[in-house]
Order: C-alpha cells, then sequence, then structure tokens
C-alpha cells in the first residue's frame, strides 16, 4: 500500500521556487487577460488546480525566463522588496496599469537557509490559488483597454544589489490619477507576497 506523504515544512529554497513559479503563472495570466499579446499565442496548462494560460511566443518566453531566473537569485539572496508589470499605452506612452506586488522576507532565512517553518504546501497553493483567480476576475473591474499596449517588468532591489548589465534603472512608471484595488496575499512563512493593482481612472 502506498502512502503518499505532503510536505509540512519549508525553507528558504523551497520558498524562493514556489514565489518564482507564483510570478511566472500571474505574469502570463496578466498578460493574457489584459490582451497584452493575442490570445491565440496562449496554450492552457493546469496548476494550482486552475486551468491556467502560459504564452508559446519563443521571445516572450526567453525574455521572462531571463526574468524569473535573475528575479529568484534575488529572492533566495532576500534583497528583492516588489516586482511591479507596468502596462503602457503604445501610443501615448501613459501607464494606464500598474500590478505591484511587495514580497517580505524573513531575515533569519537568509543567514540560515536550512531553517524550516511550518506551513504545509496545499495551504500555501490554496493562497495562491486565490490571488490568481482574483486576477482571471480583474477584467470585469478594471477599465478596458483600449489601445494597442506594451509591458515592462520593474524589480525593486536593496541598493547594494549588483544589477546585471543586461537591466537598466527606470523611473517608478507611475499612473495620474489612479485608482486602487487591493488583492489578496499569500504567505510561505519565509516570503510574504501582497498585490495590488492600480489603473488610470477616467479624466471625468
Amino acid at each position: 500500500r502506498m502512502a503518499q506523504a505532503t510536505r509540512n515544512t519549508i525553507t528558504l529554497k523551497g520558498s524562493t521556487e514556489i514565489v518564482t513559479e507564483f510570478f511566472g503563472y500571474s505574469i502570463n495570466s496578466i498578460l493574457y487577460q489584459r490582451g497584452i499579446y493575442p490570445p491565440e499565442s496562449f496554450s492552457r496548462v493546469n496548476k494550482y488546480g486552475l486551468q491556467m494560460l502560459v504564452t508559446s511566443d519563443a521571445g516572450l518566453q526567453r525574455y521572462l525566463q531571463q526574468v524569473l531566473s535573475q528575479l529568484s537569485e534575488w529572492l533566495y539572496a532576500g534583497s528583492v522588496q516588489k516586482l511591479v508589470l507596468v502596462i503602457t499605452s503604445l501610443e501615448t506612452q501613459q501607464v494606464l496599469e500598474r500590478w505591484n506586488f511587495d514580497i517580505e522576507t524573513d531575515k533569519e532565512s537568509i543567514h540560515n537557509p536550512d531553517r524550516e517553518f511550518e506551513k504545509s504546501e496545499k495551504d500555501i497553493m490554496s493562497e495562491i490559488q486565490a490571488i490568481i483567480r482574483q486576477i482571471t476576475a480583474s477584467v470585469t473591474f478594471l477599465p478596458l483597454l483600449q489601445d494597442a499596449c506594451t509591458f515592462d517588468l520593474l524589480v525593486y532591489t536593496d541598493s547594494h544589489v549588483d544589477v546585471p548589465i543586461t537591466w537598466e534603472e527606470s523611473d517608478p512608471k507611475y499612473i495620474n490619477n489612479q485608482q486602487e484595488v487591493r488583492l489578496r496575499s499569500f504567505s510561505t512563512k519565509v516570503h510574504k507576497v501582497d498585490a495590488m493593482v492600480s489603473y488610470k481612472a477616467d479624466d471625468a
């Protein structure tokens, strides 16, 4: 008889993998939901007990892989504070949406990476599922993006961090006249991620 053990503890390494993976799926989901890339360039996969959409576009896959790989290093080092996905109108260059993910890291884990925390993978996945559902539902409250849009990923790191040559300094790309909607958060006990979306309100 086979018994399946469920993991109830988590370390810095495991948490880094979960958080990096979450960002991969959530970025794909936002790009699909907000129509930044054509819907036919996404394929369906099962993740978090949900039908998720991930890009089949080779150039976008390479870009995301590069960003997530670097993000993973910074998460493990505890030197990343937030990730922001910015959606900008190609025509007017105005920032229309900012998807903001604040990241808190348990400082003790950075000095002691083998430290174990009590939290089951099932509970973490359930919290992540709730955020992904909110991203999917966002089309019901966010204004329609009328213009063709592009996106940028901003990663806020501690000031002492060496930034690779392929990355560039950026302004925060804030929105004029913005509305904010706070989304759910999730925690692995090592990392905590708080999500929020800001969007440009009507100029009326």
